[in-house]
């Protein structure tokens, strides 16, 4: 490959991953954070999200015979990606009284760490149980 061309390649991928990283960095945006307040009477309530970006990208070339004593072939190559992940955690609500945050609790989440951390207390408890019955097998004792 000429670095003519190496040059455009590269080129195009930096563009490419720019623009990748635009338009993920506009979802983390304060307007997606906070929803548009809701009024009724006088009180005003405003949702509130966690918002989480993931980006990954690679970009190489390389080089390297064709085939055995064949002329020398190159070639280059990119690639990206990423996640953009959103949820509830609060609402804001302001009333004459004061400002109070409630927040949003994600059920499923708490039933899958509760779920969670049984597994793992009935495993190390299995584990340990076990270890002490291998023991006694290897003393004759059972």
């Amino acid at each position: 490959m000429s670095a003519e061309q190496e040059r455009k390649v590269s080129e195009e991928g930096t563009a490419a991953v720019q623009d990748m990283v635009g338009e993920f960095l506009d979802t983390a945006n304060v307007s997606r954070v906070y929803g548009e307040p809701i009024r009724k009477d006088q009180a005003t309530v405003i949702p509130a999200a966690e918002v989480l970006v993931a980006l990954g990208f690679g970009i190489g070339s390389g080089s390297g015979p064709a085939e055995k004593g064949g002329p020398m072939a190159g070639g280059s190559g990119g690639g990206g990606g990423g996640r953009t992940l959103s949820r509830p955690v609060a609402v804001i609500i302001a009333e004459p009284g004061g400002v109070r945050v409630e927040p949003v609790v994600d059920a499923t989440k708490v039933a899958i760490a509760f779920v969670t951390a049984l597994g793992f207390m009935l495993t190390t408890l299995l584990g340990m149980m076990s270890s002490k019955k291998m023991k006694k097998q290897m003393k004759g004792e059972g």
